[in-house]
């Protein structure tokens, strides 16, 4: 599934394609606020209209990412490859932790 990449070669290639301050901003924002939808959605089957607050955050979270690379200038990276939506949850845990 990696490709004969390493998870640390994955992200040094990601990260190449996220050299602007602006999208690496976006980036920083708009992960998690996907990611946090992602599990509001799924709190939504148990509390009701929580798939509204998730369907929001998880636009709001897209629009950072797609005005990130607007300031980049290079299309998202999963545009080449699908693997590269996991690889962004990869990076930006990495960044957290002072590592990208």
């Amino acid at each position: 599934m990696l490709g004969g990449l390493t998870s640390e070669q994955w992200i040094a290639r990601y990260e190449r394609s996220h050299q602007h301050p602006v999208n690496r901003v976006c980036h920083t924002c708009g992960i998690p606020a996907i990611l946090v939808a992602i599990g509001l959605f799924v709190g939504g089957f148990f509390f009701h209209r929580f798939w509204i607050y998730a369907a929001v955050l998880f636009v709001i979270g897209w629009i950072f990412q797609f005005v990130g690379h607007a300031f980049e200038g290079k299309p998202p990276e999963f545009f080449h490859d699908w693997r590269f939506l996991f690889v962004g949850v990869r990076w930006w845990w990495a960044k957290i932790h002072g590592r990208a």
